[in-house]
């Protein structure tokens, strides 16, 4: 009987996987470059949006010293691991993206920015048989870092904070 319920039990869960996606993602996020009010960008969804290809194993903003304590604080609220560099928030995220490359427990990285500086990054994921995603928002949204990826996702209004919700949310903790 218990063989049976585990059977059953192992191929719904691997319907569902196979419905939600089954990649292991490491999700980094340029956090100066794309976190911008101009962007407007809600970390939930771009979240909900990677859910569809697999589950977020690892998932980290970047940003630099002059980040303020609240987005800090947003950033950890939100289930980020937040990552503060006192010089280049790029080098930091590439030297990082290059480690998951080797880690086995990761097969897709998912970019979040518009910045070129991560070709090489992403070239080694690829030549080690990683899936990348790329998720940018215009302007300055590299070609070559779109031509790249095995997926490019554009930002646009709907990715965007919802500030109705952040007031209710707000309202409700007081």
């Amino acid at each position: 009987m218990w063989k049976k319920l585990e059977s059953l039990t192992n191929k719904l869960y691997e319907k569902a996987r196979r419905k939600r996606g089954h990649h292991k993602i490491a999700l980094l996020i340029d956090g100066p470059n794309m976190l911008r009010k101009e962007f407007n960008i809600d970390l939930d969804k771009i979240r909900e949006l990677l859910s569809e290809f697999g589950d977020i194993i690892i998932g980290r903003v970047y940003l630099n010293q002059y980040a303020s304590d609240k987005l800090i604080e947003a950033v950890i609220n939100q289930g980020f691991e937040p990552k503060i560099s006192a010089g280049d928030v790029d080098v930091e995220m590439a030297v990082d993206a290059t480690e998951l490359v080797f880690n086995p427990n990761i097969d897709t990285i998912a970019y979040v920015t518009r910045d070129a500086d991560f070709l090489p990054a992403i070239r080694k994921a690829k030549e080690r048989g990683k899936k990348v995603i790329v998720i940018g928002a215009e302007p300055g949204f590299s070609t070559a870092l779109q031509n790249i990826a095995d997926i490019v996702i554009k930002i646009n209004e709907e990715f965007q904070l919802d500030k109705e919700k952040i007031k209710k949310k707000k309202e409700e903790e007081k």
